[in-house]
């Protein structure tokens, strides 16, 4: 029988390397960023054309290439990083396989121009699918000027599960921010299809952080800063009330080199412990410096994930470190058991009068002065007597006859609104005026018992169906503003509006770019709230985007979720009777009144007979 095993040609050794280590154009830039920062550089520029589908150029001012430098570079293990197996204990560098450059030029088309300082020539050479077309002297500034073009064109069913421009430009952002940060005293610049998105001058790592995360970002920020023997941490913490519901400001570097761990970032949740809601995520750049010996880098090919020898040693420091942080700069709340509060200073409202609490500004309340306990007591007392004020107006000395009388009944004041009759499937006088309870439900009597209307989840769902439907028939409702409001974004979130803002203003939105992340609005959709702030909606609904750019490959489904999702009323919004009554009226002319677009229940339904079993069990 004829020998079946084989040596792979280096083309197909490349291609299926490449499949590893290059897993979208993000994956390029993320590797030629490191080269150019390895090199030396003080100045790297990076060019994005079509979400780098066409074009991934990184130009820098670094140490450069021979010309057998440049030539040796795109073979498969060649790196100038390390000699011996020990020094994959002492990396500093950000590369060291010697994959990177093989892998890019098997699936693309290459073109290099490099040249060091004390040479009078550079070195030019084109690869196309890992064969050299071209290796000739050029004329070229010091330093590498990198030119990936075509990227998976010979992979095209690579190619084809690319996501979209928006999604992949992205992903790029990503990787550009988190070289950008590790480096603050290196000057970074990023141009997508020939506008400059980053413009990042070389400065300490709170200028980097406010250059890329924007203006805002400033007052957010709580310095970071623990020396051990063992490891040194430093960096920023975001406060507890700027965290936001999606991840995508958390970054972690050890020895300056950007990683992922669950493991340090539960570390960091559980400092916060107290100070977060649920599903919050606080901004934090934070650097590990520890002695390369103690990590191991080389376990997986993109470098992003590590192992530490104590990895419990550096969960305690940084959960201990971040915590201290916190209560250093008076982020944390305190307490003091010296004082009680005292209730009498508290001055109540006028409860018979109708008041608005959603606006109202907590009081300070001093909490010097002690509780006299036999105020308490009759302050009590006299409650528990209103309370009760009423109860001896019934006559119930005749129990014998109690089952003679009318029943008592309580009868709002608006008593003749329609509701909703489930058997009928439409409204009838009979049915009582619906009512809100804890702020966040409504309860709305059907003929059989009632419903229990969740009602954030029912109005998503209302302007969903609504938004959608906008933005099929593109019939925009826009009201108009009397002053336009001028909103700041950082590029990664201009980059993504810039992207949607023709279906975003389908909608009935008027928003004009302005340049430089900035952004006019000029009206917002007519159904819209008019005391409603336009920045918080659009940031939210830019948040809500990304979390669902994923899962809905809808670009129009996507828009008009996240919308829904900024626009409708939320849990602890007071409602009126007719503000109930409309919602509950559009939820059930919804084509799927069930659940909202994020899937929860709009409305639950509780039967009479099932209630009477539970007070007779």
């Amino acid at each position: 029988m004829a020998d079946v095993i084989k040596l792979l040609p280096d083309a197909i050794a490349n291609q299926i390397a490449a499949g590893e280590v290059i897993q979208r154009p993000a994956s390029v830039v993320k590797e030629l960023l490191e080269n150019a920062v390895d090199a030396g550089s003080t100045n790297i520029k990076l060019v994005v054309k079509d979400a780098g589908k066409t074009l991934i150029q990184v130009i820098d001012n670094g140490c450069g290439m021979s010309e057998t430098d440049a030539r040796m570079s795109f073979e498969r293990h060649a790196t100038s990083k390390i000699r011996q197996a020990k020094d994959l204990f002492a990396i500093r560098t950000m590369g060291f396989r010697g994959e990177a450059l093989a892998s890019i030029a098997a699936i693309a088309h290459i073109e290099l121009r490099t040249k060091r300082a004390s040479d009078d020539v550079g070195t030019k050479i084109i690869i196309e699918g890992s064969a050299i077309k071209t290796q000739e002297a050029c004329q070229c500034s010091a330093g590498t000027k990198f030119a990936v073009k075509n990227l998976f064109y010979n992979v095209p069913a690579r190619r084809n599960f690319l996501k979209s421009n928006t999604v992949e430009m992205r992903h790029i952002i990503d990787e550009f921010q988190r070289v950008a940060l590790a480096h603050p005293d290196i000057f970074f610049s990023l141009h997508h299809n020939g506008s400059e998105m980053f413009h990042l001058p070389s400065g300490n790592l709170r200028q980097r952080i406010v250059n890329l995360l924007g203006q805002n970002a400033n007052k957010k920020l709580v310095p970071v800063e623990e020396e051990t023997d063992i490891v040194t941490i430093k960096g920023y913490v975001g406060k507890a009330e700027f965290a936001k519901k999606t991840r995508g400001e958390q970054f972690f570097f050890v020895n300056d080199r950007f990683i992922k761990s669950g493991y340090l970032n539960h570390a960091i949740m559980t400092a916060y412990e107290d100070l977060l809601s649920k599903d919050n995520y606080p901004l934090y750049v934070l650097f590990i410096e520890i002695d390369p010996a103690r990590v191991d880098i080389n376990i997986h090919p993109t470098k992003q994930e590590i192992k530490f020898d104590d990895e419990r040693l550096i969960y305690n420091y940084l959960k201990v470190t971040v915590r201290h942080a916190l209560a250093q700069y008076n982020v944390t709340p305190t307490l003091d058991f010296n004082s009680e509060p005292s209730f009498s200073n508290i001055q109540p409202k006028n409860i018979g009068s109708k008041q608005n609490f959603d606006n109202e500004t907590p009081r300070v309340v001093n909490v010097s002065s002690s509780i006299n306990p036999d105020n308490r007591h009759k302050n009590n007392l006299k409650n528990w007597q209103k309370l009760y004020d009423g109860l001896d107006a019934f006559d119930s000395s005749d129990d014998s006859k109690e089952d003679e009388k009318e029943p008592v009944t309580f009868e709002s004041k608006v008593s003749n609104n329609n509701s909703l009759d489930d058997k009928k499937g439409g409204f009838s006088k009979e049915q009582k005026t619906p009512y809100q309870i804890h702020n966040s439900y409504i309860i709305s009597q059907i003929r059989s018992g009632f419903m229990l209307i969740h009602q954030q989840a029912a109005h998503e769902r209302i302007l969903y169906e609504r938004y959608l439907n906008i933005l099929e028939q593109q019939e925009p409702v826009t009201q108009k503003e009397l002053f336009p409001k001028t909103i700041q974004f950082t590029p990664a979130d201009a980059a993504i509006l810039q992207q949607i803002l023709e279906q975003i203003n389908l909608l009935g939105f008027d928003i004009r770019e302005f340049g430089k992340g900035t952004f006019v609005v000029h009206g917002v959709p007519a159904g819209i709230k008019n005391n409603i702030n336009e920045q918080e909606l659009i940031e939210s609904m830019l948040e809500q985007y990304k979390m669902n750019v994923n899962l809905s490959p809808n670009i129009k489904e996507n828009i008009a979720q996240s919308l829904s999702y900024s626009a409708a009323v939320k849990k602890g919004k007071t409602l009126s009777v007719e503000e109930m009554n409309q919602i509950i009226d559009q939820l059930f002319a919804c084509k799927v009144p069930y659940k909202s677009p994020r899937g929860k229940h709009c409305f639950i339904t509780y039967n009479l007979e099932d209630i009477v079993k539970q007070f007779e069990s």
